[in-house]
């Protein structure tokens, strides 16, 4: 009995102690379920709020990319179809231009005022990316994704931001939580608890509340303390968690601060689905003291379970080394290898390397095969799978598919085999998967590579068509005027003659050589701008000086001027700019017909503030035009519009090619409008750096306060020089009208309101400029007059000057130009209008100077030597570098006064020969003047004449005044 009771009171006590110590584990399983659901959830709803972020930098970051499109595209068709293209890819609501007001329009041509708040200044202002809500009038709430962009016009809406919008339904997909098969909530919310994204279903008891706060005072068992607390941390963008009661369940809160805006990423879950996998702890805890019973029960299977594990061990052991076999293979060779269960499509197996070769996790595969199923070129409704049916036991069929890495973007080449297999009445699909990537790409690299060398096949054939005319037009005049100048040898008016013409021809040929190198050179990458101080003004007067005589010698009309221009001194390479200008215009005088007219306007853009000068250059003639499929290729290189009014005109169709590499080089646009028969446009838009010592305008004293008169044909000229002289402290007006001039100059002087200059075109439309000076100096002789002309002034003849006039001003007129006239006009010392004589102008005498000609060419020596004999020079020839190094440091110092270096020669080159000179001991012989003389014009060559010590730089073929030029700055 005694012994009895001892067992029932040890029982008991073993159970009570049992019970105690599964109390104890109950009680630390909650708190471990509930730290750990806790932890879960955060992770689960971080990687929601990441998601979130991703999703706005992508649209920012692409919205980025897109304004670098928007700045460079050429037409408002191709920004609308550019925008059509992005929301394919995107899929927004709408798209915005906004105006530095907060107006936008669309491209469906909605106009209105989006409101962004407090955000707008951060937009415009502080140029920063802005995700706002926002309401459009007959729309639902949108959520809208704006960036900064460069101040443009669309539709002549200027706009200063481009932003896309999406209805808050669109972002749901983004909190899309899966981990809970739906039964969780997640809410994106202002700080302040107004709901912005609702990612809950129609079904969800929480569906259909505005604001946050208020929904947990009316459902929720939280005190308002508690309610208030966690409104605190969404004002302070905290994280954190709180269990509740939702009605009538319990739930978890985790939120968390979004990293931009005041947006909360929030989600509720009900306490009994997140504990559903972890609940198992408990089952366990109570299938523990089940265990404990049955433990014995156990022991009496090992002995049997012993037995069958020694029979098994040695068949697992080479099934484990035939898998390890496999599955090294299968990790590194280029073939994914599936199986399936033909019934249920269930993966059997699947081996590791898909993810290195499709980008797709090994786990992720395994629960959505489908997934692998999608190719590149295949819908759902036809994939793979949908054939593995059709496949019989002991069949096979094959396919090649392209697949789209999940990770990279890059589309993979696959060859599939599928087998059907029955072992046992189970039926298996087997799928071979081979990356033939590398094969199809080695195919196309060859395909590109044919191609490639079919398309210069064609440029090659395409150029020597298009120059051939060309270069042979020049030719053949060049040797036809030989023939006649020989011919008539006697004759020697009629000689030089031919030879003017036979010049002409060669310095058309020679500019013709040096078109196409130039294109050669931008097209290889090797021509880069060099920036130097510049000035507007100076430049389109020299590209007018240039072209003026085209101009006259066609009839044409041409017309010049500039508007709101403040900044002339800017950074440029003024020969590419010279070069580029003078291209287009001189094709507007080349297609327009005598008597047409040609202008030329520049304009400054004010409303950027970036330290740059933006300008804007129109080019019109009334010339023949282009058709419209023509102007689509006409910076093209060899592009030429074959008609019968071009065929007659001569050009390599390389000039506009060159301009618009020029235009690129220096991030500029360029826009081409035409219409047959009537005409061309071409505007241009530059932004230069503008140099800090730029001109200021001083105002002149004797003319500060006074009126002035301006009268011109032009109403946008008459403008523009008004704002200039108000700019200088004058009172301007001005007219249109000879007639109505003279009435106001009897107006001024009746009225002792006199003018105290007046600014007069040479041509009006209803008289000659010179007409209404002479009946101006009836009222007021003294008064300065300045003429306003379109051609140079020396052209202008006498009869100005005798009716007084003070001073010229060859449009188009910049503000250097109206103060230097002015001053002029005082009889003051103007600085610009300072300048040396031309070398045509001067007179060179070289008598007595001692010259080394060195030319490994004998027809290019006796050219040379008989021309510089005529200016006074003595000359010694070399062959080549070695024969001009003995005879410099075997002369006397003081011998030869320079030497002119030819570069390519047998024996030793000039560029050896240079150094070797500069080398000699004697410092007299080894400073003597160098000059290259090269047919290699371009600046490397310049950069290593440079190098090796040689003084000037001159080109072949062998211009006289160049080498009279160099020859004067050497010995100055």
């Amino acid at each position: 009995m005694r012994n009895r009771l001892i067992t029932i009171f040890t029982v008991i006590a073993l159970v009570a102690g049992l019970i105690a110590v599964c109390i104890r584990y109950y009680r630390f399983v909650n708190r471990t379920i509930y730290t750990e659901s806790i932890s879960h959830l955060t992770e689960i709803y971080h990687q929601a709020n990441q998601s979130l972020y991703n999703m706005v930098d992508r649209k920012c970051g692409a919205m980025h990319m897109w304004i670098s499109y928007l700045r460079d595209a050429s037409s408002e068709q191709q920004i609308e179809n550019y925008i059509s293209q992005v929301n394919e890819e995107v899929g927004f609501t709408d798209f915005y231009f906004i105006s530095r007001e907060g107006n936008y329009r669309t491209i469906n041509g909605q106009t209105g005022y989006l409101d962004m708040k407090d955000d707008l200044p951060k937009l415009i202002i502080g140029n920063q990316d802005v995700v706002v809500t926002s309401v459009v009038p007959g729309e639902p709430q949108i959520i809208v994704f704006a960036v900064p962009a460069f101040p443009g016009t669309y539709k002549g809406f200027e706009y200063e931001a481009i932003a896309i919008s999406f209805n808050n339904s669109d972002l749901v997909e983004t909190l899309e939580i899966s981990a809970f098969d739906g039964q969780s909530s997640c809410f994106v919310v202002h700080s302040d608890g107004r709901v912005i994204v609702d990612n809950t279903s129609d079904t969800d008891k929480l569906h259909s509340f505005y604001n946050f706060f208020a929904m947990l005072r009316d459902r929720s068992g939280l005190s308002e303390d508690e309610i208030s607390s966690l409104h605190e941390d969404f004002l302070n963008g905290r994280s954190g968690s709180v269990a509740f009661y939702l009605e009538d369940t319990y739930c978890y809160l985790i939120y968390e601060s979004a990293e931009f805006e005041d947006w909360i990423v929030l989600g509720i879950v009900p306490a009994d689905v997140v504990n559903a996998s972890i609940s198992m702890l408990q089952t366990y805890t109570w299938m523990l003291v089940a265990g404990i019973t049955i433990f014995l029960g156990m022991m009496l299977l090992m002995f049997i379970i012993r037995q069958n594990r020694l029979k098994l061990k040695k068949k697992d052991t080479e099934i484990l080394y035939r898998d390890e076999l496999f599955s090294k293979l299968s990790v590194n060779v280029d073939d994914i290898f599936l199986m399936l269960d033909a019934n249920a499509f269930r993966v059997d197996y699947i081996s590791p390397n898909i993810e290195k070769l499709l980008g797709i996790p090994e786990d992720e595969a395994r629960a959505d095969i489908l997934g692998i199923s999608r190719t590149a070129e295949e819908d759902n409704a036809n994939r793979i799978l949908d054939a593995l049916p059709d496949i019989q036991p002991g069949e096979q069929g094959e396919w090649d598919r392209e697949y789209i890495h999940r990770k990279t973007g890059s589309i993979r080449w696959f060859h599939v085999i599928a087998l059907c297999t029955s072992i046992q009445d189970e039926t298996k699909y087997i799928i071979v998967m081979s990356d033939r990537t590398k094969d199809k790409k080695t195919n196309q690299a060859l395909e590109e590579a044919v191609d490639a060398a079919q398309s210069a096949n064609r440029a090659k054939s395409t150029f020597l068509s298009n120059m051939s005319h060309d270069i042979r037009t020049p030719m053949n005049a060049i040797i036809g005027f030989a023939t006649l100048a020989s011919a008539n040898a006697e004759n020697t008016v009629k000689v030089k003659n031919y030879l003017d013409k036979i010049l002409s021809s060669s310095n058309h040929l020679l500019s013709l050589i040096n078109t196409v190198l130039d294109m050669s050179r931008i097209e290889s990458g090797k021509i880069h701008l060099e920036e130097t101080e510049a000035n507007l003004s100076d430049m389109i007067h020299e590209i007018k000086t240039i072209i003026c005589g085209k101009i006259y010698e066609k009839q044409l009309d041409i017309h010049m001027d500039v508007v709101d221009v403040t900044d002339e001194d800017v950074y440029c390479d003024r020969t590419r700019f010279k070069q580029m200008l003078l291209n287009i215009m001189s094709n507007a005088i080349k297609f327009t017909p005598p008597g047409g007219r040609i202008s030329l306007r520049i304009k400054q853009i004010h409303d950027v503030t970036d330290g740059k000068g933006h300008y804007e250059i129109r080019v019109k003639d009334t010339g023949i035009g282009m058709s419209d499929e023509f102007a689509k290729h006409v910076f093209e290189p060899f592009e030429r519009e074959r008609t019968s009014a071009v065929g007659e005109i001569q050009g390599s169709g390389l000039g506009m090619a060159i301009s618009k590499s020029i235009i690129n080089m220096m991030r500029g646009s360029i826009e081409v409008f035409t219409e047959q028969n009537k005409g061309t446009e071409f505007v241009i838009h530059l932004s230069m750096r503008l140099q800090s010592n730029k001109m200021l305008v001083d105002k002149i004293s004797e003319f500060e306060g006074q009126s002035a008169l301006v009268v011109n044909g032009d109403v946008d000229t008459c403008d523009n020089i008004s704002k200039m002289l108000n700019r200088i402290g004058m009172r301007p007006q001005w007219t249109t009208s000879g007639k109505e001039a003279i009435d106001r100059v009897k107006q001024s002087v009746e009225r002792d309101d006199a003018f105290g200059v007046y600014i007069i075109d040479w041509q009006l439309p209803d008289t000659n400029g010179i007409e209404v000076i002479k009946q101006v100096r009836e009222f007021c002789e003294s008064t300065p007059v300045i003429i306003m002309t379109a051609c140079d002034c020396a052209d202008i003849d006498a009869e100005p000057h005798d009716t007084g006039v003070g001073a010229f001003c060859s449009k188009p007129i910049f503000m250097s130009d109206l103060c230097e006239s002015l001053l002029t006009a005082l009889g003051k010392h103007s600085i610009k209008g300072q300048g040396l004589l031309s070398s045509s102008e001067r007179l060179y005498d070289f008598s007595n100077c001692r010259l080394l000609l060195v030319e490994d060419n004998e027809l290019n020596c006796e050219i040379a030597v008989e021309i510089l004999k005529k200016f006074g020079f003595c000359i010694d020839t070399a062959g080549n570098g070695a024969e001009a190094l003995e005879k410099v440091s075997s002369s006397a110092p003081g011998y030869y006064d320079a030497v002119l270096m030819d570069i390519h020669m047998p024996v030793m080159d000039g560029y050896e020969a240079t150094r070797r000179i500069r080398n000699l001991p004697d410092p007299a012989l080894s400073k003597i003047p160098i000059i290259a003389m090269t047919a290699n014009a371009f600046d490397e060559d310049r950069k290593a004449v440079e190098k090796c010590g040689m003084d000037a730089f001159i080109t072949k073929p062998v211009n006289i005044e160049k080498i009279l030029q160099a020859m004067e700055g050497v010995f100055n």
